[in-house]
C-alpha cells in the first residue's frame, strides 16, 4: 500500500517521497489510520522501523496550516539526541507545508528556544528536563496541546522520568489525543498508559529477526590492561568502516577517546557532560562519516541514528543486560545485519550470563592472538601496530594480522571453553600476572 493511500494529504506524501519512502513500514501502515482517526494509541516496535514518521505524518496532516496561537503538539523524548532527530524527521516529511516546531532540551541557552515559543509554534519536541523549566517559569503553557506523544517510553522508565511524565501530563488538555511509542513493553508502562491513555488500541510489530539473527555476537577474553590494544587492533581492521565504542562512564568515554587520537585513530565522543554543540558536531561527523568511530556512553544507546554502522563494540560490558540489547540496537537495524563485539575480563563474567539469559543465546568467544589470560603475563603490545606480531596460542583463536581471519578451527567448532576454562558459567579462573589494570579502573570510575 502506497502512503497516498493512507489518507495523507498530497504535501506530505511529496515529503515522504522526497525522502526516498516508497511504501510504509509496518508499523506506519497500521498507526497512521489510528492516529488520523483521534483515538489514543501504544504501539511497540523495534528501533529502525520508522516509528517517528509513523506519528509525525498523521500529527501534520491533523495540524493543518501553521497557528500562532498556543503549541498544539507536544513529543516527549528521553535525551536531547532523541528530540533533535524527531524535530528534524518533523522537518523533513512536513517541507511541503507551513508548520513551526521548537525543541526544547538541555545544553543551550533558552534565549533562541524562549523567542521561538513567543513567536508562535505548532510542535514542541522536548526532554522533561527542559520542558520543566520553561513550565516553572511560565515560559509556556500546555492547555492548547491536542496530541501528546511520549516517545521511548521505556527509555524514559529507565531512566525515572515517569513522576516528570506524569506531571507533565496533568498540564495537558483532558480531552487531548495520546499517542505511546516503545521499543519494548516493560511491565510498568501499564502504569504509564493508566494515568495517560484513554481506552487506547494497541499495535504491536514482531521482530523481522529477533537481536540474535540481525547481529553476529562474538566475545574476545581480555586482560583489563589489554583492553586498549585489542581495541586498537580491532579498529585497524579494514571491516571495521563505522563503529560505535560503548563505555560505561564518562570518564572512561573521554579517556578511550584520547588515548585512541594519540594513535592516529579519528575519533569523537559523546556523552551526558559534553555541550550540546560538541554533541551535535560529534554526531554530525560520524553520521557523514568524516569520522569513524563514535565513543559513547548508554546515554546515546537510543539516541543514535545512523545508518550502516557496521559495528558495536562494548569496551566495557554494561551492567543491565537490557542495556547490552540497547547498544547493539544501532547496528542490524531493520533489515540490515551488524557486528556487536564485547571485550570481556574474568571479572565482567556474570554480565555476560545476564546478557546471555537475555538474548537467549551463548555469545561465541573468539580469544585473539597474544591476549591469553594462562601461560605467564599477557604481552604488552606496540599501539603503533597492535597483534602484528603476537605469540601463537592453544585454542581456537583469531588473528587481527593479515586481514583478521581466522585461524585453527574457522568455523562451527567454536565453544565456551579457552584453556579448558568454561566462559559461561561458574566463576571462571582465568587470570593475567601482567599489570592487574588499577588505572583503567580507576579511569572508568570503577
Amino acid at each position: 500500500m502506497p502512503f497516498s493511500k493512507l489518507g495523507l494529504y498530497s504535501s506530505l506524501v511529496r515529503g515522504a517521497q522526497a525522502l526516498g519512502y516508497t511504501e510504509p513500514t509496518p508499523i506506519q501502515a497500521q498507526a497512521i489510520p489510528v492516529v488520523l482517526s483521534g483515538r489514543d494509541l501504544i504501539a511497540s516496535a523495534q528501533t529502525g522501523t520508522g516509528k517517528t514518521a509513523a506519528f509525525a505524518l498523521p500529527i501534520l496532516n491533523r495540524l493543518g496550516p501553521h497557528r500562532a496561537t498556543g503549541p498544539r503538539v507536544l513529543v516527549l523524548e528521553p535525551t536531547r539526541e532523541l528530540a533533535a532527530q524527531v524535530d528534524e524527521s518533523f522537518q523533513k516529511l512536513g517541507q511541503f507545508t507551513d508548520f513551526k516546531s521548537v525543541v526544547l532540551h538541555g545544553g543551550v541557552t533558552l534565549g533562541p528556544q524562549r523567542n521561538a515559543l513567543r513567536a508562535g509554534v505548532d510542535i514542541v519536541v522536548a526532554t522533561t528536563g527542559r520542558l520543566r523549566e520553561f513550565l516553572d517559569g511560565t515560559l509556556i503553557k500546555l492547555d492548547t496541546i491536542e496530541v501528546l506523544v511520549l516517545d521511548e517510553v521505556d527509555r524514559m522508565l529507565d531512566m525515572g522520568f515517569i513522576e516528570d511524565v506524569k506531571a507533565i501530563t496533568r498540564l495537558c488538555p483532558a480531552n487531548r489525543q495520546t499517542l505511546l511509542f516503545s521499543a519494548t513493553i516493560p511491565p510498568q508502562l501499564a502504569e504509564v498508559a493508566k494515568f495517560a491513555l484513554t481506552k487506547p488500541l494497541r499495535i504491536e510489530i514482531a521482530r523481522e529477526k529477533p537481536v540474535t539473527a540481525s547481529v553476529n555476537h562474538v566475545i574476545h577474553p581480555v586482560s583489563e590492561n589489554q583492553k586498549l590494544d585489542l581495541l586498537l587492533g580491532l579498529l585497524k581492521r579494514d571491516d571495521f568502516k563505522s563503529v560505535i565504542v560503548f563505555a560505561r562512564t564518562r570518564k572512561g568515554a573521554d579517556r578511550i577517546a584520547h588515548q585512541l587520537r594519540l594513535e592516529n585513530q579519528a575519533c569523537v565522543v559523546i556523552h551526558a557532560e559534553r555541550t550540546q554543540g560538541q554533541r551535535v558536531d560529534a554526531l554530525d561527523k560520524f553520521k557523514t562519516g568524516r569520522c569513524g568511530v563514535l565513543v559513547a556512553t548508554d546515554i546515546a544507546a537510543r539516541g543514535i541514528d545512523v545508518a550502516n554502522v557496521s559495528h558495536v563494540i562494548n569496551f566495557d560490558v554494561p551492567l543491565h543486560a537490557e542495556d547490552y540489547v540497547h547498544r547493539i540496537g544501532r547496528t542490524g537495524r531493520a533489515a540490515a545485519t551488524g557486528d556487536a563485539v564485547t571485550l570481556v575480563t574474568p571479572q565482567e563474567a556474570n554480565e555476560i550470563v545476564a546478557i546471555e539469559k537475555l538474548i537467549g543465546q551463548k555469545i561465541t568467544v573468539v580469544p585473539v592472538e597474544g591476549f591469553a589470560y594462562e601461560g605467564g603475563s599477557a604481552p604488552r603490545i606496540d599501539p603503533a601496530n597492535p597483534l602484528a606480531n603476537s605469540p601463537k596460542r592453544a585454542g581456537h583463536q583469531q588473528s587481527l594480522g593479515a586481514g583478521g581471519k581466522q585461524k585453527g578451527d574457522s568455523g562451527g567448532n567454536q565453544d565456551k571453553v579457552y584453556k579448558g576454562k568454561a566462559f559461561g558459567g561458574g566463576n571462571p579462573k582465568w587470570h593475567s600476572k601482567g599489570k592487574p589494570g588499577a588505572q583503567w579502573r580507576k579511569s572508568n570510575g570503577g
